[in-house]
């Protein structure tokens, strides 16, 4: 197979790295993995592989064991086909369309002014790998490539579980070097629509803007304090209007549900005599902001700009409310997991804010490892709604996946890490959400794990993978698959 470019010339495994690239020219932007399926399928039928796809469009390919291996229980290697398409605004880079200009940065590998997909193109490159390389020892195989991961697990909780018969699996997908994942936080979607009316508006029309936040994960940077684009242009206007008040045309920002804002941006309309007012106000509460997110997203900007003549505004009073709903929204990590320290156990993050006609929408993303602490955070939302006369729609997406730390593929996975790296590997949950929270309850009875390498700042266009935790993941697989096949399958 001929690798599309030099980028990643050199690098090993090499079948991964040309796996990995020609996967990061395809387009597959959550809902829309068309040709990430047609890229799969051809790369299946190139090699005779039996294929089977449900309604919901997730794939299974079937992978005859090693010679010698075929007694072994059948494995399950799963990732999804999707990606968070974000993107810096000035890149000429889209990884909506295909288009990631990969690069190599020390012994890391990034994209330019994009997310790099190696959430969760990391795994499917993998899969894809083991299949082609004769010289792996491996008992049967089964490749599960899942669709919409990105927006709830759409893909899993619409799978056919008669697809899968396998009795292990092993998730591809936790982005953390030297970790052995064996459970996750769940999650639910929520939407609050604030409706108010609007009338004709004649003043000045101004456009204020954030950007340059770093983003991340919404789950695994949540605990790092970043700001939130959406909540600080919210406290910053919520701030100028009590001093200089105005009336808010719009206000719009985040991209991805599952991705802290890096920007947003509001039009508002003030009256000419009041336009230095407003700016007097806004600078000193911009400038604030700044200096207090000084170290965890030192490029965090304001700033203030005409925009074209609006036609209609809400009132001031009905902006104060709609400013008062967004401060009210809770977002950041509320408590900590007692059994694994330092795992962020319940957080909450507003993903994006919407104005559709006179509404203004409010999206925000709960996880919690604690089934029963999520109502409590949907309360508080509920709440918001209430006081600012608004709805609250809610959206349960699927629950924790439980650790089970008395699971045999557990314990080959601790025993054939200690024997490859020296030292154990450590044993965690993770505050993301894996498939495997969903398709342990499709397929009754899998033993499940979950691994990967180390994957940094997903979500964002700062996105990188390491390529040395690569090699170590490889090695991982490999040895974990080469020892699952020794033993035989159950009856």
């Amino acid at each position: 197979m001929a690798v599309e470019t030099s980028v990643l010339a050199g690098l090993e495994p090499r079948a991964f790295w040309q796996h990995f690239e020609r996967l990061s020219a395809v387009a597959r932007p959550s809902r829309q993995e068309e040709r990430a399926i047609e890229h799969a399928r051809a790369w299946g039928a190139e090699h005779g592989y039996d294929v089977r796809q449900d309604a919901a469009r997730n794939l299974v390919f079937d992978v005859p064991a090693s010679p010698g291996r075929e007694s072994a229980p059948t494995v399950v290697l799963q990732a999804h086909l999707d990606m968070v398409c974000e993107r810096r605004p000035d890149s000429p880079n889209d990884a909506a369309e295909g288009r990631i200009e990969l690069v190599v940065d020390g012994d890391w590998v990034g994209a330019n002014g994009t997310t790099l997909g190696a959430d969760d193109g990391v795994g499917i490159a993998a899969m894809m790998a083991v299949a082609d390389d004769a010289s792996l020892q491996h008992g049967p195989l089964q490749l599960l490539m899942t669709v919409a991961e990105e927006v709830g697990l759409e893909g899993a909780n619409g799978l056919d579980g008669s697809l899968v018969d396998g009795t292990i699996l092993l998730n591809l997908d936790s982005g953390r070097d030297g970790r052995l994942t064996v459970g996750c936080a769940g999650s639910t979607d929520t939407w609050l629509r604030i409706p108010a009316p609007r009338y004709s508006a004649a003043g000045a029309s101004l456009r204020v803007t954030v950007g340059g936040g770093l983003g991340g994960h919404s789950g695994g940077n949540i605990h790092l304090g970043r700001a939130n684009a959406i909540k600080v242009l919210g406290r910053a206007l919520r701030e100028a209007h009590a001093a200089a008040p105005f009336r808010l045309v719009s206000l719009d920002g985040g991209r991805s549900r599952n991705a802290i804002p890096r920007d947003a941006h509001a039009v508002v309309s003030v009256s000419p005599e009041r336009e230095d007012d407003f700016r007097s106000a806004l600078e000193p509460a911009a400038a604030a902001i700044e200096e207090a997110f000084a170290k965890s997203d030192p490029g965090l900007r304001f700033s203030i700009g005409s925009a074209e003549p609006a036609s209609d505004a809400w009132t001031a009073a009905s902006t104060a409310r709609l400013l008062d709903a967004i401060a009210l929204v809770p977002t950041g990590p509320f408590a900590f997991n007692p059994d694994f320290e330092g795992v962020v156990e319940t957080s909450s993050s507003l993903g994006r804010a919407v104005t559709d006609g006179d509404t203004l929408a409010l999206q925000s993303l709960t996880r919690s490892s604690s089934d029963a602490a999520i109502p409590e955070v949907t309360a508080t939302l509920d709440a918001a709604a209430r006081l600012a006369g608004g709805e609250l729609e809610v959206k349960h997406n699927y629950g924790a996946w439980r650790p089970n730390l008395d699971s045999p593929a557990l314990a080959t996975a601790q025993r054939v890490y200690e024997s490859l790296f020296g030292e154990p590997a450590v044993v965690t949950i993770v505050h993301g959400g894996l498939e495997s929270a969903v398709i342990g309850d499709k397929v009754p009875g899998l033993d499940m794990l979950s691994f990967g390498p180390q994957i940094e700042g997903a979500h964002s266009p700062d996105e990188r993978l390491g390529i040395a935790s690569v090699r170590r993941f490889w090695q991982l697989l490999a040895g974990l698959l080469d020892e699952l096949s020794r033993r035989p399958a159950p009856e």
